[in-house]
């Protein structure tokens, strides 16, 4: 019997050739890989798995017990299966079951000196970087010494006795091996990571041994699956078969054993004019020769990446920072995304959603692609739908940005897909066997949560016409309306307010069917009305500020009230919410407000703003705002009046600067165009002390912080002008020398002989 144990380095392009070309001359019965072995079953599918993929454990209904096994093309791991599926010899992984590593968390073990077993060796070797010793000792070698990498590895553990968790991982790695021998297996190839060669090489402990650190481990149930990887996962990744940082470099050194500094050079340069950037092919054999002149004069037997990077930096780049970044993001990391073969098993859902992403013409890409959707055509239409249904279920393939251009017929999607999104899906899967179905019962599961929100109800309902749900629809709204009737505070209801706006709005956009969402956006809105009053009372600044924001965001949404579904009469009578609700008094301002206006939305707003901004009890910052909003809707006539109480002497500096910062909140421009509200605040700022007045900077630097910049330049001009004109007092004007002036005035403005 003969066992040839490999040590490697996970992902190490060196490694893997050197593991492929050893298993062609050892030419084993067997070989064993360090990974899970609940896996076994699915290795007869790596033919038809394009690299990076990887092994997903995960635990089913426990989404925050998974693990992943990545493998790339440049993997020794990887090249041990390929090799083994096509010599038709049995390979089997080797490593402690997911089913014990997916358990209870284990505590640390402590000093773990194996953490970085490559840093020490590089560091006896009077290296001070790891990466760069393996690179030239491994990597950059035309073999990898496996004999010289177990002598090392044997002296770096000597004295140094792997931890708890280490130990059992090795003692099941020495149960499996003895098994494949009980098997009869003569020649038996075991690849794992260098630093487990010493604990697999030479004469084994005792099975006695082994089964007694194996006996009593938690256990769990654990379900095995390959899906998709990208480079930049990869180079992210850390943990079990840590990542590394430069997997689009590996890849090259993997694919292009021939002349590899002078092709990736080549290729950055290719990169580079691809952006518009003007690099010629002297400037490809100068960098050649400089990251070459940097490899000798470093004592290095090839360039690594440090040199290449270097000699791209000063020659191909001329010194430009973005340009080195973007070979960075494109070819050091790369965007290469792996894929799995529609043989590979997988659960229904990720199923209809490959079927979807053909049908929707829509390809998965591991780097960010940004696209604009046109809702009035079809094709569109069903990718945002299915966009929205995939973010119910937790998949953010497509993220939401702002739409290019107007019209709410428009939506912009960023694109980028990610290894969890297949962890998401698997979790979901018993939801449904469409992605259309998942999301519809993922919504009915949301609105019969005990723990839902009102406004996380409101959200849900938009979500569901986003993503068009009709089925789930009618449940979500039932759910809406009964937590709506049985919330009495009026700030839940005006956080919700706006969202279930915006999803009768959208879904009117889209045509989807609402039916019983203006009957409840219309019973919300009349709540608010009626409890607003009450909502205004002894508020404190903090409270004031917070309502405040409410206020602004339905002012904003019964503005978009214009679908006249929206706007019949008063509420249903049977509403409980109104059941022990104050009653509009005859002749008051909220009935006089809601039927001047024949109970229209706006209208109904408005009046109830209307009275509440003539109360003596207001906080200033909220009374402000209310003249302001009504100022600008048209429903005052009297703003100057108003100021002019408000910063009164009977009333105190800080009420008098809240009220001016809730009236300004809408912007500066007013100021410009009205100088008799100027002149009233630039008088009242003169007139206070200066105690007074350092009370009430902050308010104000807030204030008029908010302000753009070309606002508060043309505030400045006016006040600097009126300052001027009283200054100088009236001048006389000379009419004789005036008449050229004006005459010329008005034959531009076509008025001549008029």
């Amino acid at each position: 019997m003969n066992v040839s144990v490999l040590g490697v380095r996970h992902h190490g392009p060196g490694s893997a050739r050197a593991v492929r070309r050893e298993l062609e001359r050892l030419r084993p019965d067997a070989v064993l890989i360090e990974g899970p072995p609940e896996a076994d079953a699915l290795i007869g599918h790596v033919p038809g798995l394009e690299p990076p993929v990887a092994l997903l454990a995960h635990v089913p209904g426990a989404p925050d017990r998974a693990a992943f096994w990545p493998f790339a093309a440049f993997s020794p791991e990887w090249q041990a299966i390929l090799y083994g599926t096509a010599a038709g010899i049995p390979v089997r992984f080797c490593d402690l079951p997911a089913a014990h590593s997916l358990a209870a968390a284990e505590p640390e073990d402590p000093e773990p000196f194996h953490a970085d077993p490559i840093g020490s060796l590089a560091a006896a070797a009077g290296y001070d970087d790891p990466e760069r010793w393996w690179e030239d000792v491994v990597e950059h070698r035309g073999d990898t010494p496996f004999e010289v990498i177990a002598e090392a590895m044997s002296a770096v553990r000597e004295g140094h006795e792997p931890g708890a968790r280490e130990a059992r991982r090795e003692a099941y790695m020495r149960k499996t091996l003895r098994a494949a021998l009980k098997q009869g297996f003569g020649r038996i190839a075991v690849v794992c990571g260098a630093w487990h060669v010493p604990a697999l090489a030479g004469p084994l402990p005792s099975a006695t041994a082994d089964n007694a650190l194996l006996r009593g481990l938690p256990k769990v149930k654990a379900e095995l699956a390959w899906v998709p990887w990208t480079y930049g996962r990869l180079a992210s990744w850390s943990g079990y078969g840590a990542g590394i940082t430069s997997p689009g470099w590996y890849h090259h050194l993997f694919q292009t054993p021939d002349r590899p500094v002078e092709r990736w050079l080549a290729e950055a340069a290719a990169v580079l004019r691809d952006e518009g950037l003007a690099v010629s092919s002297a400037h490809v054999i100068e960098s050649v020769r400089l990251a070459d002149s940097l490899a000798a004069l470093r004592g290095r037997p090839l360039a690594g990446l440090g040199e290449v990077t270097e000699a791209a930096r000063a020659v191909l780049c001329e010194g430009d920072d973005l340009a080195v970044e973007l070979i960075q993001r494109r070819m050091v990391v790369g965007d290469r995304l792996g894929h799995v073969g529609d043989g590979t098993p997988m659960v229904p859902l990720q199923r209809d959603l490959r079927e979807q992403q053909r049908r929707l013409k829509l390809k998965p890409e591991a780097l960010d692609r940004e696209i604009d959707l046109d809702l009035r055509k079809p094709l569109d239409l069903d990718r945002s739908h299915l966009f929205h249904r995939l973010r119910l279920l937790g998949v953010d393939w497509g993220t939401p940005g702002q739409a290019r251009g107007k019209g709410t017929f428009r939506e912009t999607w960023t694109l980028r897909w990610r290894p969890e999104h297949d962890l998401a899906l698997i979790e979901h899967a018993a939801l449904g066997t469409t992605v259309v179905a998942a999301a519809g019962r993922r919504a009915r599961d949301l609105a019969g949560a005990e723990s839902a929100a009102l406004a996380d109800l409101t959200s849900l309902v938009e979500q569901c016409l986003l993503a068009d749900l009709p089925d789930a629809l009618p449940g979500v709204l039932a759910a809406l309306s009964a937590k709506a009737a049985l919330d009495t505070d009026v700030t839940h209801l005006m956080a919700a307010l706006p969202a279930m706006v915006r999803a009768h709005r959208y879904g009117d956009v889209r045509g989807t069917p609402a039916e019983g969402l203006a009957v409840i956006v219309r019973s919300m809105l009349e709540r608010i009305c009626v409890g607003l009053p009450v909502a205004v009372t002894n508020l404190d600044d903090g409270a004031a500020a917070d309502l405040l924001k409410h206020v602004d965001a339905v002012h904003s949404a019964v503005a978009l009230l214009s679908d006249p579904a929206l706007t019949p009469g008063p509420p249903p009578a049977d509403d409980p919410a109104l059941a022990d609700g104050p009653a509009l008094e005859e002749g008051s301002a909220l009935a006089d407000g809601a039927a001047g206006a024949g109970g229209a939305p706006r209208g109904r707003w408005l009046g109830t703003l209307r009275g509440l901004s003539d109360r003596q009890d207001l906080h200033g910052l909220i009374e402000g705002r209310l003249t302001r909003i009504l100022l600008d809707s048209g429903e005052l006539d009297d703003p100057a009046d108003r100021m002019s109480r408000a910063m009164s002497r009977g009333q105190g500096p800080a009420r008098a600067a809240a009220w001016v910062e809730g009236f300004l909140a809408g912007g500066g421009l007013l100021l410009v165009h009205d100088p008799r509200l100027l002149g009233l605040l630039d008088d009242w700022l003169s007139g206070l002390p200066g105690e007074q007045f350092i009370d009430v900077l902050p308010l104000l630097r807030r204030t008029f912080g908010a302000f753009a910049a070309p606002e508060r330049r043309a505030i400045g001009e006016r006040l600097r002008s009126a300052g001027r004109d009283e200054g100088e007092g009236e001048q006389d004007v000379d009419e004789r020398r005036a008449a050229a002036a004006v005459s010329t005035v008005l034959s531009i403005l076509g008025k001549a002989g008029r």
